[in-house]
């Protein structure tokens, strides 16, 4: 076991706060009295790759445990299709075992880069919800270290209650220790990709809307800059997983290793680089990326281009500059698409600039109480910290979002009260009562929780 003083922020590099960092095993943390005393007066919050937005996974005062993961971190059962993996493993990790052997994640979102633990409890979602739901639909068993000391396997039959409390719960039930889920059987690591180049919103919706039962995998960066006729310009792609036989005769060089995985990373963004994701640059980038789409195409793209393109870059969010920046997504019913509309033309003629800027067609929700997704349509936009009028615009947008039954996603947040989390999850006093069930002393504590009013 290990331990440091360290300060640490999320992805997004704002609101830093310094905890003692601790990393350890499972076996460790579950020893007599570990866990009292790592708790103290502040508790304890498991942490992934710090890769969350906002402050899930911070603990100001207190400890942040990493988990370190145990000799066979990754089991896979390949007539069965079903993996078993600590919950320390990293996607990237994951993808790297199961690829090569002809297995893919069920759920992935922008980046490789986060845990299993963390994938189960923020419940992630990615380009294929519509078909596929988010993580939390794939897991069968969860191993679980909870405040009392004691370790737990729990399935959905054995404790649905603290089952669908964890799944999307933040990590404030219990410390995830490993996990059993669904994998996909694949052929190729390879997808066979159809983009369109869409002028605006509207088009863009007909599109989503007549299409989206033909793909798995269906995203769409839009134009949260370009306004009138514009308005909502956007590039569509969405993809199936690509067979052999489709590879053959598509990317015959790429068909003769088909699933050879090995991704590269380019240097680091080194530290210190100013804000240059500024409006006239990102004006600049959102013309370019537009115009070098082809109005319609068919082609082949590999797991990293098409749903981790970012991670190419290391250290991608030093480009905001020293504040840093804010995600924030949040999903609205599909009968509230006006509103969609509302708010991309609200964000347009603001002029706070989005480099990234993604919608996405929700499916069904998980179960999981404090789960972020539900049916209908969800944005996701990046945003410079500490600009001017950004608090006021955050707040106009929150009123729309939650006048129509949409709610905001908890991975992502660094900005929400806790008035807009209780109007978003209407199941949120269900959620503290099974939290103070078998966490009754608060062990398990985060800022998020503190500033959100979950604890």
């Amino acid at each position: 076991m290990e331990s440091e003083q360290r300060a640490l922020t999320g992805w997004g590099r704002t609101a830093p706060t310094v905890a003692t960092l601790v990393r350890a095993t499972a076996d460790e943390l579950a020893a007599d009295g570990m866990l009292a005393s790592l708790a103290g007066d502040r508790g304890v919050i498991a942490r992934g790759l710090g890769r969350s937005y906002g402050d899930p996974a911070q603990n100001g005062g207190g400890t942040v445990v990493e988990i370190v993961p145990g000799d066979d971190a990754i089991v896979l059962d390949e007539q069965a299709a079903t993996v078993r993996v600590d919950a320390g493993v990293s996607l990237d990790r994951l993808l790297r075992e199961i690829v090569p052997r002809g297995f893919f994640v069920p759920v992935t979102p922008g980046t490789r880069f986060v845990t299993v633990g963390g994938a189960v409890a923020s419940d992630i979602h990615g380009k294929g919800h519509h078909s596929d739901g988010s993580f939390g639909a794939h897991v069968t068993k969860m191993g679980m270290l909870l405040a009392d000391g004691s370790r737990r396997s729990i399935t959905s039959e054995s404790d649905p209650d603290l089952w669908w409390a964890t799944i999307g719960g933040m990590g404030l039930t219990g410390m995830i220790t490993d996990v059993s889920f669904r994998v996909i059987p694949v052929e190729t690591r390879h997808f066979v990709v159809e983009t369109w180049r869409i002028p605006n919103f509207d088009a863009l919706v007909t599109a989503m809307e007549e299409n989206d039962e033909r793909y798995r995998y269906s995203v769409a960066w839009i134009d949260l800059v370009a306004t009138g006729k514009h308005l909502g310009r956007s590039v569509l792609s969405m993809g199936n997983h690509a067979t052999l036989a489709e590879l053959e005769s598509m990317d015959s060089k790429a068909a003769r290793r088909p699933l050879d995985y090995d991704p590269k990373l380019f240097p680091d963004v080194p530290n210190g680089v100013p804000n240059v994701l500024i409006r006239p640059s990102v004006r600049a980038f959102n013309e370019l990326w537009y115009r070098k789409a082809p109005k319609h195409h068919i082609g082949t793209e590999s797991i990293t281009q098409f749903f981790h393109p970012l991670d190419m870059v290391g250290q991608w969010t030093r480009l905001y500059g020293a504040r840093g920046f804010l995600q924030y997504q949040f999903v609205v019913p599909f009968d509230a698409v006006d509103t969609m509309r509302t708010i991309v033309s609200k964000i347009a003629h603001e002029g706070h600039a989005s480099f990234l800027a993604v919608l996405k067609r929700f499916g069904a929700e998980s179960g999981g109480m404090l789960s972020f997704p539900k049916p209908g349509w969800t944005l996701t936009l990046d945003l410079p910290a500490g600009v001017d009028g950004l608090d006021r615009l955050l707040t106009e947008l929150d009123e729309l979002v939650l006048g129509v039954g949409g709610r905001h996603y908890l991975a992502k947040d660094a900005f929400a009260s806790p008035g807009v989390v209780r109007r978003g999850y209407p199941r949120l006093d269900e959620w503290k009562s099974i939290r103070r069930r078998v966490d009754p002393d608060g062990v398990w504590a985060s800022d998020q929780a503190r500033r959100l009013d979950l604890i």
